[in-house]
């Protein structure tokens, strides 16, 4: 760490959000002790942030479990967070640059539950129009939005998200209509490293969505590109699905407050 580096002029915050920041990526509550291996702080260091953060709601602590977890002022965070919509904000002029260099209309989606919901559309001139409205939900398992969130999820939670065959129905045929179908959906697009839909939602149209994941790695939400097929020869897919990564990865670093590389 260099005598430039904020850090070293405020090393008890660097030291609080970086707890924060631990336990926000945490299954659930942990011990001090545990908090202090991972980050490598000495256990009183800890102890006395705890301390404080407890004080203030942004931790909570479990007395007979003697473990720590985030608090309702975190949550009350987060709840701040949607409420300015900081991710449709980020992601339209990302979305705007991605549909001008690729002349194809994009759309910004959010997984809710088995849903995705569209919270940013940026349409390409005289392209078709699209069902992806701002504010339209769909099912996660017939969009390419959907499946590419999904496939970042760890296999234990899609299945609690799909526990039976009513969690299958909707009005696209096409789409995975079991969890077997669902999960092997779900292990092409890990495989490819970007979800593929062609028809599953609009005959003739097709879709390539690559995940947006959050500073621990969760899908904060999925960007994706909306063509007719018979307009995108397969030779030109590659650079598409290149270009709609690397907008999302744009995206990401923009989520995390850093500056775009390059």
């Amino acid at each position: 760490m260099t005598p430039a580096d904020p850090r070293a002029a405020a090393p008890a915050a660097d030291h609080t959000l970086r707890v924060l920041a631990f336990l926000a990526r945490q299954r659930g509550p942990v011990a001090a002790r545990t908090i202090a291996a991972a980050l490598e702080l000495p256990r009183s260091t800890v102890y006395r942030l705890l301390r404080v953060m407890v004080e203030h709601a942004f931790v909570v602590h479990l007395p007979e479990e003697r473990r720590y977890g985030l608090g309702v002022a975190a949550y009350e965070l987060s709840s701040g967070f949607s409420r300015q919509e900081p991710l449709a904000r980020l992601g339209t002029p990302v979305l705007t640059g991605l549909v001008d260099r690729i002349g194809q209309s994009a759309h910004l989606a959010v997984l809710h539950g088995r849903d995705v919901v569209y919270i940013v559309e940026a349409r390409a001139p005289r392209r078709p129009p699209l069902v992806t409205d701002v504010g339209v939900r769909l099912p996660a398992a017939a969009t390419a939005s959907g499946r590419a969130q999904l496939a970042a999820l760890p296999a234990a939670q899609v299945r609690a998200l799909y526990p039976d065959a009513s969690a299958f129905t909707g009005a696209f045929p096409r789409a995975p209509r079991g969890y077997v179908a669902l999960r092997e959906a779900l292990r092409d697009v890990r495989a490819r490293g970007f979800a593929w839909e062609d028809g599953d939602v609009t005959d003739g149209l097709a879709s390539v969505g690559v995940v947006v994941r959050d500073h621990a790695g969760w899908p904060a939400a999925s960007i994706a590109v909306t063509f007719p097929r018979d307009d995108v020869p397969e030779p030109v897919v590659p650079a598409l699905v290149a270009e709609v990564t690397a907008a999302a990865d744009l995206l990401a670093r923009r989520i995390h407050g850093r500056a775009p590389v390059g």
